[in-house]
């Protein structure tokens, strides 16, 4: 969650509303006050966490299983130090 003055949500708020669509709730305040709140659309939420689900479930049918190991070793590869 998120405060943001009224003024700055006046001039940013598309950016604001592209947060909120990716699940951010934003507060505005006036005067260090919380005079509002931007939440998600509570409707889109669980069509969202469907889709992710079956495009997870998708990814597995391709990729097959792997071990904590190979997750792990994979991850430890992608890395620059």
């Amino acid at each position: 969650m998120r405060a943001v003055q009224a003024s700055d949500a006046k001039a940013h708020l598309a950016q604001l509303l592209d947060d909120v669509e990716r699940g951010e709730t934003i507060i505005i305040t006036r005067g260090g006050r919380a005079i509002a709140r931007i939440v998600p659309e509570s409707g889109r939420r669980p069509e969202d966490i469907d889709a992710a689900i079956e495009s997870i479930k998708e990814l597995r049918k391709r990729t097959g299983k792997i071990s904590l190991d190979a997750l792990l070793s994979a991850r430890h590869e992608g890395h620059r130090y």
